[in-house]
This record gives C-alpha cells, sequence and structure tokens, in this order.
C-alpha cells in the first residue's frame, strides 16, 4: 500500500483476499507512446473497492483520473502491475474473455457518442441487445429508465431533437439497462442541471445498496460529493488520498470512547482516523502471533477476539473498544501473546509507522500509552 492512503483501504484477511472485491489495483502503471516520446501517467496505483461501495474519484485535469478508470473498464490495456476486475485479473486476458467481462461492466462517458439515426429508445436497446437480453424483458425496462430520468415524452426522438442534457440522460440510460455488476462513470452529471444530476445519483444509490452494484465516477461536480463512500484523490498520476467518508466520522466516534486516546484533541483524534485502515477478520483467523515481529496497533470496532500465551493458554478475551499490538510497538520486542478472532471482528489498525506518527505528534497519547503498558507487564 503506498504512503499516506488515509483511513483506509479495506483489507480482508487472508482466507477472504480475492472474494471480496469488485476491484483490486495492485502496483498499477500506465504509459503513453514509445521510446523517447514514452510519458508514463501511472505510477504504482494501489486500490480495493467492495461490492455495493460507490467511490468518487477526484483530482486535476491530467492526473490520470480517466486513464484508470479505461484500464478498470478494460478500455486499455494493463501493461505493469495487477488489475482485477469482478475477480478477473486483466494483465494478459485474452480477448475473448475481456468480451465477456465487458457485458457486467456499464460505462457512462462524458461524450454521450449516441447513434444518430436511432432514437432514445433504440440506443438504449442495442446494450440490452450486446447482453443477450430478450427483447420481452428489454423493452418495459428500457421504458421505466428513460421515463424516471425524465425521457418519457422523448423516448422515440433521435438525438439531433434533444439537448445536450437529454442526451447525456439518455446514455446514463443505456450504461444501467444491463443491470451491470460495475458501473464506471466519466463527468456522469456534467451536462445535467441540479435535479437531473440528483435523480442519476440517487438512482446510482439505489443500485448500489439494494442490489450489491459497484459504482466508479470521476467527477468534478461537488454537488454529487455527499453520496460517496469512498472518495479517491489522485495527483500527476498517483493515488495521493483515499478516504472512506462516513467510516472516518464512525471512528473518530468510537475513538472519543475510549480512555486511550479521549485526551487528544479533535485535529489530532482526525489525523488517527486518517491514518487507520480497516481489517476484517472471520472466525478462527489469527491476528497475530506469539513470537512475530510487531507492525500494527489494533483497535476493535466490533467482534470479539481471544488471547492466549504459549504457556497459559487462553487468558482473555477482548471486545469492541478494546485495543491490544502496542505493547511490541513501544518495546520493539516479538509479539508476546497470540490474538485470533473468536466470531466475525473489524479492527481499526495503524501501521508501526503511523503508530509512531501518532505518539510523535501526542505527548498524552504517549502518556496513556505508558500506563497501559505499566498495566499489562
Amino acid at each position: 500500500m503506498p504512503d499516506r492512503v488515509r483511513a483506509t483501504s479495506v483489507s480482508l484477511s487472508a482466507d477472504a483476499v480475492g472474494k471480496g472485491f469488485s476491484v483490486q489495483v495492485a502496483g498499477l502503471n500506465h504509459a503513453f507512446g514509445e521510446g523517447e516520446s514514452r510519458k508514463q501517467v501511472l505510477f504504482d496505483n494501489r486500490l480495493d473497492v467492495r461490492p455495493g461501495e460507490i467511490v468518487i474519484m477526484t483530482g486535476p485535469s491530467g492526473s490520470g483520473k480517466t486513464t484508470l478508470l479505461t484500464l478498470i473498464g478494460t478500455l486499455r490495456s494493463v501493461q505493469e502491475g495487477s488489475l482485477k476486475v469482478l475477480c478477473n485479473e486483466l494483465f494478459q486476458m485474452p480477448a475473448a474473455k475481456i468480451v465477456q467481462l465487458r457485458k457486467k461492466i456499464g460505462f457512462i462517458f462524458q461524450a454521450h457518442n449516441l447513434f444518430e439515426s436511432l432514437t432514445a429508445f433504440q440506443n438504449v436497446k442495442m446494450a440490452t441487445q450486446l447482453a443477450g437480453i430478450a427483447e420481452e424483458t428489454a423493452a418495459p425496462r428500457i421504458e421505466e429508465l428513460l421515463t424516471r430520468l425524465g425521457l418519457g415524452h422523448r423516448i422515440h426522438y433521435k438525438p439531433k431533437s434533444l439537448s445536450g442534457g437529454q442526451k447525456q440522460r439518455v446514455a446514463i440510460a443505456r450504461g444501467l439497462v444491463h443491470m451491470p455488476q460495475l458501473i464506471l462513470a466519466d463527468e456522469p452529471t456534467a451536462a445535467l442541471d441540479e435535479k437531473s444530476g440528483r435523480e442519476v445519483v440517487t438512482m446510482f444509490q439505489e443500485m448500489a445498496r439494494e442490489s450489491g452494484r459497484t459504482i466508479i465516477m470521476v467527477t468534478h461536480d461537488n454537488r454529487i460529493l455527499d453520496v460517496a463512500d469512498r472518495i479517491v484523490n489522485m495527483v500527476d498520476g498517483h493515488i495521493s488520498s483515499n478516504v472512506l467518508v462516513q467510516e472516518s466520522a464512525r471512528i473518530c466516534d468510537q475513538l472519543k470512547n475510549i480512555s486511550l486516546f479521549k485526551e487528544l484533541t479533535p485535529t489530532t483524534l482526525a489525523q488517527v482516523a486518517d491514518y487507520m485502515e480497516i481489517q476484517q477478520f472471520a472466525p478462527g483467523d489469527t491476528i497475530i502471533r506469539e513470537g512475530d515481529e510487531a507492525k500494527e496497533f489494533f483497535v476493535i470496532r466490533d467482534g470479539r477476539v481471544d488471547v492466549s500465551t504459549q504457556k497459559q493458554g487462553s487468558v482473555n478475551q477482548l471486545d469492541t473498544g478494546a485495543f491490544f499490538g502496542e505493547v511490541a510497538l513501544m518495546t520493539d520486542k516479538p509479539r508476546n501473546a497470540t490474538i485470533t478472532a473468536i466470531e466475525p471482528t473489524t479492527c481499526y489498525v495503524l501501521s508501526r509507522d503511523e503508530f509512531q506518527a501518532v505518539i510523535d505528534k501526542s505527548a498524552s497519547f504517549e502518556e496513556e500509552l505508558r500506563k497501559t503498558l505499566f498495566a499489562r507487564q
């Protein structure tokens, strides 16, 4: 994971890796041109996106957002690194498999690219034909979708009779009508007024929440940032920040109720939340093992864990709000116990470097940690 990817790339236990993500990007580089004209535009990018997430990608023009989106959408070939979409590795994927995978992806681009000779209905129908959806199923779905997007009275109009915003809504319907598992949208609301734009993102929310569809949007439209589960900011080809919006607030709320963190200033607390990743563990997963090198500090968001040692066996159980892993980090010694998940458990996690960064910023945090360390010896 790159430095300073904030509060959160979500990571799963070893057994779940590869099963729980719609998109997984790891070490992804990309360049245009060859030889002396070659220009690298993406640098070692890493990102995990889970089913049901709405991810908004922001950043200045030329930062690599659209390039990354088109790579995820199989519209460009992966040159270097790993890119998995719906559990399919795209690097060196055969063309025939790419064609099949595209049927599970919905594309909405800023340039609507409608066929001028076809009506709105017919333009959308093309997507259902490519997906192999029977006409008796497709027709009512197309009409319902276009009507919801405010085009019920223009279903049978050709593009020359539609405004720019209306053409964009036809393009949106075309990208959604086959009910794709992954929706990729580049500035989907740029040509829409506030009411139409809100209707579109409301539809996105419903598809994500009710059907577990994953939506990744590139946008500069500040009006729709509130729908994001995650905001990814790109700068100069790098993912410079990756924030789970609602989760960051939840982390702060929970940390405030833990004695270790209650004396931190709101600013420092927010920084701690921003540093934290989320890890999930299934029952029986070993979270840390006695004797291993200390690399992380854990706070239990929810769930329950068992604490055991080789000499004594099970010595304690910890649940929501408890923390562990600080002793070995502060003493620079191996882990002195094994922690195992008893039930499905989610933890907030600080890496060793981030843990030290928090200590460096807050004397009260270090003081409370030393009190805890003394009590546990």
